[in-house]
């Protein structure tokens, strides 16, 4: 039985994007420290802070074509990100860079929870 909870832990692990690269990070060596390290460039946050103004506007309109292209964007945006992490750690191995771009990546991960609990 914990053979069977490891391998789904780890399939699991190999799913999600932002858990993937933890690991690999991890792996060669850089603390991740997501929980700690929160620090974000200013103008990404000022697009987060526009992106969920935008979104508590179309929660309140209930503009569902609204929140479909915003989850579109959104959904363009992370598969941007993710190819920049694959970049970071498999190709320049810089994985600083990638720890910063994982973290832009959880931002984003939490906003697609946003929009998708907007359309209840």
């Amino acid at each position: 039985m914990q053979l069977t909870t490891r391998v789904n832990e780890a399939y699991g692990a190999l799913r999600d994007p932002v858990q993937r690269a933890k690991h690999l990070l991890e792996l060669h060596g850089v603390d991740v420290g997501f929980e700690t390290n929160t620090q974000m460039p200013t103008d990404f946050l000022m697009q987060q802070l526009e992106v969920r103004e935008e979104l508590d506007g179309a929660r309140a309109r209930k503009d569902f074509a609204f929140l479909d292209g915003l989850k579109d964007r959104l959904k363009n945006q992370k598969q941007a990100l993710e190819a920049q992490i694959g970049e970071s750690i498999d190709t320049r191995k810089d994985y600083g860079a990638a720890a910063d771009l994982v973290r832009k990546l959880m931002f984003l991960h939490r906003i697609g929870e946003e929009i998708d609990a907007a359309y209840d």
